[in-house]
């Protein structure tokens, strides 16, 4: 152990621009998860600001504290002075995971199940914390575990879910808002391209993210005021002093919520996916700290995640935290430990004192939203990145069902709207929702398989395979329902005009068929090398 040489500069200049980079990325989260579910579900934005976004705030205060800590030891037990606190913020692909397939659909479900609007938003919540706890303690699970999690699951796997739910969910959704406003998002998506994705810095030193937010407000409030710009439509309408000093949110300590539990369950193959996600994203956030000199233990990252998880979950949070991709950036930027204690004050304060319904109602939605599409054009690129450049394919097809979500999400609009698809198209949107149903573990499976194919081993690819039939039995991957609801093999239920030929036994056995066609081809395919070995003398 190395004692500290010099003392710990654990601020500087530099930490002002991870600060703003940091806290800005998890304010636009916050204003994501309470603006879709107002948006799309009609979830009451008040509920959310004095019952959602307090505990959830919760979360990221317990993370960056305990990782300004972990810099800290590290300066000490390394005796330099130069270590740069790992950043933890919100998880962006959870964000759109839970609010498009599990706070939203159990609002509908609770709607449709005859509770009034506040019973059915409390419920969804409820649904959320059990959600969120569950994957905080599987991340505490995985800390024990990191390394063979890694070694077992090919990496075009693990990465090409994520790839898939950056480019189809979180790059593609904000941009339709922003198109809904160009003079705004452009503009602002232009200054977070150049600034962050190109890394030109921007005039007079200032934060890429800061600009694109002051300048794409600045003309919206010029434009609103002259009437040559709407008003905005993405943020729902509140009463931000109505959400101050939320007191609300406490109930939850009430474990009232666990209640809900046997109504998580079936939500279970959404939420775990993503925190394996974020397992794998703390994995590689510590081997990115360690390549820029700060070696933190793989472990302790990813508990520290968990424990902060669950801490959010229990105090009323519904999105997970998870370690930024960004270390190397922040240390670039001369950040030390201040950005992550800046970062958890002020996220602290916004959350807990309500004040965050201020900044909700101020900020454009199309001015903060570029920020998202550049998290999801860095998640997509480092996906293929950190990937083989033979496993591509592997990556590229995990895709496909998250893209199935993505048009399943729109389509959906169109039903809710009354529009009636004739016989063709009611097939075809069958077909995209078994697609979507399940959609993070079948691209988990189907890059697995590809993967393994692609290096030649028929076996795996066949194991793949047949995990995939399983999980269709259970309704895990594939769920012909409505509601993607799982279900047991012999108790399956009355399916969908539309399952006749495609329901969980069809899918199960052309899974298991082709696990058998990749077993005997791998038979036959080392008698044929066994076969032309010469045979010794």
């Amino acid at each position: 152990m190395a004692a500290t040489s010099t003392p710990y500069r654990w601020a500087t200049a530099g930490d002002t621009n991870a600060f703003f980079g940091l806290s800005i990325d998890n304010v636009a989260d916050l204003v994501l998860t309470v603006s879709l579910l107002a948006a799309v579900f009609d979830y009451p934005a008040q509920f959310a600001l004095s019952h959602l976004v307090p505990g959830t705030a919760i979360g990221v205060v317990v993370g960056d504290l305990i990782f300004t800590w972990m810099a800290f030891r590290l300066a000490r037990r390394s005796g330099r002075h130069d270590v740069t606190a790992m950043p933890l913020g919100l998880d962006t692909p959870s964000t759109f995971g839970m609010v498009f397939f599990v706070l939203g659909p159990a609002y509908t479900d609770a709607l449709a199940g005859g509770l009034d609007r506040e019973l059915a938003a409390r419920h969804a919540w409820h649904i959320g914390m059990c959600a969120i706890v569950a994957s905080g303690i599987f991340k505490v699970l995985c800390a024990f575990v990191a390394g063979p999690i890694r070694r077992l699951v090919p990496r075009a796997g693990l990465l090409g879910s994520l790839a898939a739910i950056s480019l189809a969910l979180i790059t593609f959704l904000p941009i339709l808002e922003i198109f809904g406003a160009p003079l705004v998002g452009l503009l602002s998506l232009g200054i977070v391209l150049a600034s962050l994705t190109a890394r030109i810095p921007f005039p007079l030193r200032i934060p890429g993210a800061l600009a694109a937010l002051l300048i794409g407000s600045l003309i919206q409030a010029i434009g609103t005021s002259t009437g040559w710009i709407p008003a905005g439509t993405f943020q729902a309408t509140i009463d931000p002093q109505a959400a101050l000093w939320p007191t609300e949110w406490l109930t939850a300590l009430r474990f009232e919520w666990l209640e809900a539990w046997p109504d998580t369950i079936k939500y279970l193959p959404i939420v775990i996916p993503f925190a394996l996600g974020t397992v794998v994203g703390g994995i590689d956030c510590t081997e990115s700290a360690a390549a820029a000199g700060d070696e933190y233990n793989t472990g302790s990252i990813v508990g520290a995640e968990g424990i902060a998880t669950i801490i959010a979950g229990a105090c009323g949070g519904v999105i997970q935290s998870t370690p930024y991709i960004g270390h190397p950036a922040y240390k670039a930027m001369g950040g030390r430990a201040a950005y992550t204690l800046a970062t958890a004050a002020f996220i602290g304060l916004v959350g807990l004192t309500g004040t965050f319904a201020y900044l909700y109602q101020s900020i454009p939605g199309p001015a903060i939203l570029p920020i998202l599409v550049f998290i999801g054009l860095e998640i997509t690129a480092q996906s293929f990145h950190a990937t083989p450049q033979r496993h591509y394919p592997a990556v590229v097809i995990a895709c496909v069902p998250a893209l199935a979500a993505m048009v399943e999400i729109q389509t959906d609009k169109l039903l809710a709207a009354g529009a009636q698809p004739n016989t063709t198209l009611a097939r075809d949107l069958f077909s995209i929702h078994l697609l979507s149903s399940g959609f993070i573990v079948t691209s988990l499976l189907w890059a697995g398989m590809v993967t393994a194919l692609i290096d030649r081993r028929l076996l795996p690819a066949a194991g793949w395979s047949l995990a995939a039939g399983a999980l269709a039995l259970f309704g895990i991957i594939h769920s012909p329902f409505a509601d993607s609801r799982l279900f047991v093999p012999w108790s399956i239920g009355e399916l969908p005009a539309a399952a006749m030929g495609r329901g969980p036994l069809e899918l199960a056995a052309a899974y298991g068929l082709l696990a058998i066609l990749f077993t005997v081809w791998h038979s036959l395919q080392s008698r044929t090398l066994h076969a032309q070995k010469p045979d010794r003398v």
